[in-house]
């Protein structure tokens, strides 16, 4: 989705939104793809696959 799509979703501004994706983005959580003017961004299924596996690893010894 493009930021503008995004905003659609959420009630901050774009310049908050861009910046959340950027900290995304550094930690490798979404990735970003240029076409033309927009910048569309989509989540990085395997990072988040490997996060959701780590935290009900977590969970998991908790018990």
């Amino acid at each position: 989705m493009s930021v503008s799509e995004l905003l659609t979703h959420f009630s901050i501004t774009q310049a908050s939104l861009s910046h959340h994706l950027d900290v995304l983005k550094r930690a490798n959580l979404v990735i970003d793809e240029k076409k033309w003017q927009f910048v569309f961004y989509s989540l990085n299924v395997s990072v988040f696959e490997e996060f959701i596996k780590g935290l009900m690893d977590f969970i998991e010894k908790k018990k």
